[in-house]
Order: structure tokens, then sequence, then C-alpha cells
């Protein structure tokens, strides 16, 4: 079984903001697969948890997927990572473990698919990679852009995306989800060159 999460903030007041756009990919999959995130049924896993199945393709074999988006906060996402992997038949994290997460120094929605590294300043990956105690945890980070010049970063992730970024964003998350197929069924590796490549320009409407 491989294992998905979405970082994010719980609550309706923090759902539309750039720091929970984690949460909207793992969402965008959920509808994808046709999986319900539903409370999870573990104590110990504060979240929303589904279980499913990834089809298979020509080229590769079904997968056994769990979504996860943790009802903590951002900074504290770690206890409940560590507790679905235990709960969870999951192999190795190393391997069988996805973290989708926000990212401010990707322009707006350009993906970046790695197999390991550091947090990179992001306390929810800080603190997953703190619970689990190791750093090659799979992650893609999806783009939200610099803020303004004089606005607080901190700010900035809890504001919600402009109206120009949410006409844009279906289109968006469908494309983090489907590269989160590509890494189920490929592995991360073989996504990334496909992954990380800037998205096409939307096609311009036709004059007239």
């Amino acid at each position: 079984m491989k294992l998905v999460v979405g970082l994010g903030n719980p609550g309706p007041r923090y759902a539309s903001t750039r720091h929970n756009a984690g949460v909207r990919v793992l969402e965008a999959l959920a509808r994808d697969l046709g999986i319900a995130l539903e409370p999870s049924p573990f104590e110990d896993v504060v979240g929303a948890l589904g279980r499913g199945t990834l089809d298979a393709t020509p080229d590769a074999p079904a997968v056994a997927v769990a979504l996860l988006a943790p009802h903590t906060f951002m900074n504290r996402s770690g206890r409940a990572v560590a507790a679905a992997l235990a709960r969870l038949p999951i192999g190795n994290p190393a391997g069988d473990l996805l973290v989708i997460l926000d990212d401010v120094d990707l322009p707006f929605g350009r993906l970046r698919l790695r197999p390991a590294g550091s947090a990179g300043g992001h306390r929810g990956l800080a603190d997953v990679l703190g619970h689990l105690g190791r750093r090659d945890v799979p992650r893609l980070r999806f783009g939200v852009g610099r803020p303004p010049e004089g606005r607080e970063t901190v700010d900035y992730v809890l504001d919600p995306f402009s109206a120009q970024e949410e006409r844009a964003l279906p289109r968006l998350l469908e494309r983090a989800a489907g590269a989160v197929r590509d890494a189920l069924r490929q592995g991360v590796v073989r996504a990334m060159e496909h992954t990380n490549r800037a998205p096409e320009p939307p096609a311009e409407p036709p004059d007239g």
C-alpha cells in the first residue's frame, strides 16, 4: 500500500488558503480515484483518511492507496503521519509515502517532485521528517509564489488565493494529482522528469 499525505491546516478558516495547497491536491486526487475522505477510524491518526485503488495500466499494476489529510495544525503534522504508517500496511516510507505541500519558493502552480531532502523551511514537512527520523521522504511541492514586497511569508500563506489564481487552480490541481498518480505508478525518480518541467501555458481563446 502507498500512503499519500496532503499537508494543511484544519477547518473552514484555512480551507482556501495558500498553505492548504497540499490538501487541495489530495482532494483532487481523491475525486479522481473515487475515494471518500472520512474521519479516521484510528484514534491516534487525527485526520481525514480514505482508501482505494489506483487502477492498473498496460505498463503498471494496480496500486492500493491510502490518502490522509491530518487535522492537526501544519506544524504538528508528523504525529498523524507516523501513526498512519504504523496502522496501515505500508512497507518502506522511502518508497511508499508521498507528502504534498505548498512552497513559496516556486512560482504559482509549478511542481517539484523529489525523493528526499531537507524541509526547506516548511514547518509541516519538518515535523513529518522529525517524527519519522529520516529525510528520505518523497515529497511533491506545489508552488504558491513569493509574497509581495513588505508582506510577511507567514501571513501571505494564510491568505486565500487571489481570484485570478482560483480560476487557474482547477487545471493546476489536476496536473498535480496526475503527478501523484505518475509517482505512485512509476516511482518518484522516473516521474520527476515530466513533473518538474514548467507546465504548458493554457491555450488562448480564439478571437471573436
